[in-house]
Parts: structure tokens; sequence; C-alpha cells
């Protein structure tokens, strides 16, 4: 999952960054509304964590344009600003949880996971196929039963195809959810991911398979042998 951090102080948005990334999840951080808008434009995000007081203006307007465009995204507010009615009024423009600033990293973890956990029940909270199950709000990965992990790329790759079983993932939306723009990503990236995927699942007997539709994408699908 791909989560974007819209934060001006950079201690607190690398602190935010480094307990995301820790648990497993793929992050941009930016600090101002234009680098927002940017990657709002080309990243279809999981949750959004939005500052209010930003350098150039109100983070409000980025909730505000989503919800106007019909984004569902989690938006999950943390601010300084601690009034009632700016609450109410935040939360009322669409906003899914609102922290005030200082706060815990622990409780902001359990905030986000609650968001997507209720993002993931709106779809699919457990994605199922062959020997294995992955639940999506928790990123907790079974295979047979017996939690397994995996590194954080290959976990993402798994998740997007999952959630697309059966039907062509291309590359790009792979590269998306793996990759944040801060990272040195070479022309055969997902192709090593995909690769070194395909071993652990083979040696955990997880019975599915991911086939390679070349210069397009991979589908993820059921081994005969589940």
């Amino acid at each position: 999952m791909r989560l974007l951090v819209l934060e001006d102080n950079e201690k607190l948005a690398a602190l935010m960054a480094k307990l995301l990334a820790d648990n497993l999840y793929s992050v941009d951080t930016v600090a101002t509304l234009d680098e927002a808008r940017a990657a709002i434009e080309v990243v279809d995000y999981d949750l959004i964590l939005l500052d209010l007081s930003l350098p150039d203006g109100d983070g409000g307007d980025i909730l505000r344009s989503l919800r106007r465009a019909g984004h569902a995204t989690r938006v999950l507010v943390a601010t300084a600003r601690a009034d009632v009615v700016q609450r109410v009024e935040t939360l009322n423009d669409g906003a899914d949880d609102y922290l005030v600033k200082p706060f815990s990293l622990d409780e902001l973890l359990a905030r986000i996971r609650a968001l997507l956990r209720r993002s993931c029940e709106a779809k699919q909270a457990v994605l199922v196929a062959g020997r294995l199950s992955l639940d999506t709000a928790s990123l907790t990965l079974r295979v047979t039963g017996q939690v397994t992990a995996l590194p954080r790329r290959e976990l993402g790759v798994l998740v997007t195809l999952l959630s697309n079983q059966g039907s062509l993932v291309p590359r790009r939306k792979l590269e998306q959810a793996v990759y944040s723009f801060d990272n040195d990503v070479t022309p055969n990236a997902i192709e090593a991911a995909v690769s070194r995927l395909r071993r652990r699942l083979d040696g955990l007997d997880a019975a599915v398979t991911i086939t390679a539709m070349r210069g397009l994408g991979y589908i993820l699908t059921e081994s005969a042998a589940a």
C-alpha cells in the first residue's frame, strides 16, 4: 500500500515516513500543496496523511478538491489546530479522521491501520489464493495458516496482484504500488521483485502462479495443484 505524507516539518515528516516504511508501507513525503497536487496526479494513494498549516496555503484545499472530484482516498488530518470548530469543519469537508499534534506515533499508526481496515472492508479485507491468505489492513500473510514474512517490495507486489487476481496488472501499476518517488527504480526492478516473489512462493508451496505477459504486465492465478 502506498501512502502520501503532506507535512512541512522535516523532522516530523521523516519520523512518520520511517514509521510507515518500518511497517511495510510505501511512502512519499511532500511539504507543499503544489507538491501534493503533483503527486496525487500520478499516484492513486491508499491514504493521505495531511497537515493543514502549510507554507503555500491550507491543506484543507487538498481535501476539498479530492472530495469534489469524487476521490474516496482515506484522509487522516494531523495538525496543531485543536479548535473544535476547525475539527468539525474538516470532518464535514470529508476527512476520515482528525489527530491533534503533538501525538503518539503508536496512535498515529493505529489510526492509519483502522482507516485502511475500513477501506479494505469496503472491498475485501482478506485476499485468498491457493494456500495463501493476506490481510490487507495489517499486511499479514499466511501460507497454509502459518504467518510468513516478506520483504516490503515483494509484499507490495503480492498485495497488488492478489487484489487483481486473474486479471492483468500492468507493470506501471506495480511500480506505483511498490516504489516511492525518491527510490531509484532500475528498468528491470519490477521483474527482479516478481522473480524473487515467485521463488519464495514456490518454496512455500503456496499453490499460486505468477505469469508474465511480455511487455504488458503480470497475472496471478491459483495453480492447478491448489
